[in-house]
């Protein structure tokens, strides 16, 4: 498959030692991990909403709206592709106790959280976003996945398309044959022209052959592995370093995504971040 490019016109990462972009890019260039922080801010949400939504929302909400705003773009205006390899963990931990115990407590609120699109659509309400919204999953691969369908989406409607990526830890009984840990949220806004955010451009295509996800070099990225959503942290790594970087990011046992990374200095435009 030949090559197709496109740019990266905005980014975020939060996970409870890394709340943000600025935190993570030193950190993942090599710098020390600071002490875990509180929750995600959740500031799309009322007082109400916010109390009542799970981690996994708050996270997703956080990332999508620093990174829609890094790309100097309207929240409403962005068409999505939300990420997740199992969803919201607790909250599937949770009903399934209810369930066993007493059924007729089950609330309906959790319910709805435990749904594999809850954070698209506590993103298209708070955001007030009518734009189409895809939520994706791909066991071991999710990133990968969300990135390709993103791409897809970018380079076939001609517009941006924020993807982010969420999981959360296993707890429970679930955690016996679960192994996600942590709690991790990235997004990047994908363009499919350069413009005045873009900085980075990104030639991708699909290889079909295996490949081993790239080791990682940094201590935080090494602590943050465990999660679910961890085939991110070597493309997030490559932009905290901001250096052309080459990538093979798995996708299954016979195929992977292959992405070569360009900092757009070279234009007159600062690399990722700066």
């Amino acid at each position: 498959m030949s090559s197709l490019a496109l740019y990266l016109d905005g980014l975020a990462l939060w996970a409870p030692a890394l709340p943000g972009w600025q935190a993570a890019r030193e950190a993942l260039h090599g710098g020390t991990l600071p002490a875990p922080a509180a929750r995600p801010a959740g500031a799309l949400l009322g007082a109400n909403e916010r109390r009542r939504a799970p981690e996994s929302v708050l996270v997703a909400l956080e990332v999508a709206q620093a990174a829609v705003a890094e790309a100097g773009l309207a929240a409403d205006a962005v068409p999505s592709v939300f990420s997740s390899t199992h969803g919201d963990l607790a909250v599937v931990d949770a009903l399934c106790r209810t369930l066993a115990t007493d059924p007729l407590l089950l609330s309906p609120t959790r319910f709805h959280h435990s749904v594999h699109n809850a954070a698209s659509g506590y993103w298209a309400i708070a955001s007030g976003c009518r734009r189409p919204s895809s939520a994706v999953a791909e066991f071991g691969h999710a990133f990968a996945a969300g990135w390709l369908e993103a791409a897809t989406q970018c380079l076939a409607d001609t517009t941006p398309v924020l993807l982010v990526g969420v999981d959360t830890a296993a707890c429970g009984p679930l955690a016996s044959v679960n192994g996600s840990r942590g709690l991790l949220g990235v997004a990047l806004v994908l363009a499919p022209q350069p413009g005045p955010a873009s900085r980075w451009r990104v030639e991708g295509r699909l290889v079909p052959e295996a490949a081993s996800a790239p080791a990682l070099r940094s201590a935080a990225a090494a602590a943050l592995a465990a999660n679910a959503m961890g085939d991110a942290l070597p493309l997030f790594e490559a932009l905290a370093r901001e250096l052309p970087a080459r990538l093979a990011l798995p996708l299954g046992p016979r195929l992977h995504l292959a992405l070569a990374l360009e900092p757009r200095a070279a234009s007159g435009l600062s690399p990722a971040g700066a």
